[in-house]
């Protein structure tokens, strides 16, 4: 998730961090936010190139790919070009969100929900991957996870060659299907200024495919929406801190700080946790909620924060996402992991990402 001096500015918060009162929230927006749209994959044809970089045999290594981490330094504002700001004011069109602060959970068409997965990407000529998971949208289209996992920053670059694989295997198998992204909505402030207040993003998906092998070749066969195939997480907004029994979840995979790997990367991990606030000033992290205890190490990055889970059902509300793994005792293990505040400026651009439409058939 993040890099070893970012680990060391933050464990150097440890001290602060437990003498910090009760989370109280972050007053909501009332007047217009922004949202910043950024276009994956437009037609056909970019879809399709996308779906054939992921063949049977690239997905078999892409495990061995390493996890997305955040950059290091501040985004500079020029370099937020290659998509565009979308004025996304509060009103009638966001009422539903603004007075019940939640959407629904949603089952799959069958069985038990499996929302949550790995997302694999391209930033430059270097592959990576992050963890996941499916929202529930009235597109049947989106995917949440850390806007390090999405956008560069730094650089900024969107991801290419972005796919969501929920469920993955641990042999490059695709059960549920893959899913080329199409484009992200987060805060302007991400590829404006790096600030991890806001590194989330929702990334609105094509329908899914598998491959099939005819012959000598592989051919795509079309399975559907993401939401019908695996369900969706609900999303809850503007939960105060202290809260318990929050569940996350995530594909670690990284080094704890003294060099020992609890973690291969290639399952689901929880933890179970109680929040409180988080400051990272270096960070521009002035709002953060951090869960405790958690080991969590690189790899489970844009995992989500479950409220209200319900084992029976793998269902409940999106609180937040996997951002930054703290050592706040300097000791050998992680024991935090932190997400931005989901406030209602982060349903604005969840609204946004769920309005989008895609083609019916893209392969």
């Amino acid at each position: 998730m993040i890099p070893r001096a970012r680990h060391l500015a933050a464990a150097a918060l440890s001290g602060a961090l437990l003498m910090l009162p009760a989370f109280a929230g972050v007053s909501d927006a009332s007047a217009a936010s922004k949202v910043y749209k950024v276009a994956l994959t437009k037609t056909r044809a970019d879809v399709q190139r996308v779906a054939n970089y992921w063949k049977p045999e690239q997905l078999k290594k892409a495990d061995s790919y390493s996890p997305a981490t955040p950059s290091s330094q501040p985004a500079p504002a020029a370099k937020a070009a290659s998509g565009g700001s979308v004025n996304a004011p509060i009103g009638a069109s966001t009422s539903a969100l603004r007075t019940s602060q939640a959407v629904t959970p949603a089952p799959p068409t069958k069985g038990a929900a499996r929302t949550m997965g790995k997302v694999y990407f391209r930033f430059g000529d270097k592959e990576y991957w992050c963890s996941a998971s499916s929202v529930a949208a009235k597109n049947h289209s989106v995917v949440a996870t850390a806007a390090h996992c999405a956008y560069d920053a730094r650089q900024g670059n969107a991801a290419a060659y972005w796919i969501f694989v929920p469920n993955p295997g641990s042999n490059g198998e695709t059960p549920d299907g893959i899913y080329v992204g199409s484009s992200i909505s987060m805060h302007e402030d991400w590829p404006g200024k790096n600030d991890y207040d806001y590194d989330y993003a929702f990334v609105t998906v094509h329908r899914g495919f598998t491959w099939q092998k005819q012959g000598d070749k592989y051919v795509a066969k079309d399975v559907g929406q993401l939401q019908d195939n695996v369900g969706g997480l609900g999303l809850e907004l503007s939960r105060r801190s202290p809260l318990s029994d929050i569940h996350a979840f995530g594909y670690a995979a990284g080094p704890q700080p003294d060099g020992s790997r609890p973690f291969n990367g290639l399952s689901l991990q929880p933890c179970v946790g109680s929040t409180r606030k988080a400051v990272a000033p270096g960070l521009d992290l002035n709002f953060g909620v951090q869960l405790a205890p958690c080991n969590f190490s690189k790899g489970a990055s844009g995992g989500p924060w479950v409220y209200g889970w319900q084992a029976d059902k793998k269902l409940g509300n999106l609180v937040g996402v996997n951002s930054l793994t703290w050592n706040t005792d300097a000791k050998g293990e992680f024991d935090a992991v932190s997400s931005p505040y989901f406030s209602i400026v982060t349903g604005e651009a969840y609204r946004h990402a769920a309005a989008q439409t895609t083609p019916t058939n893209v392969m």
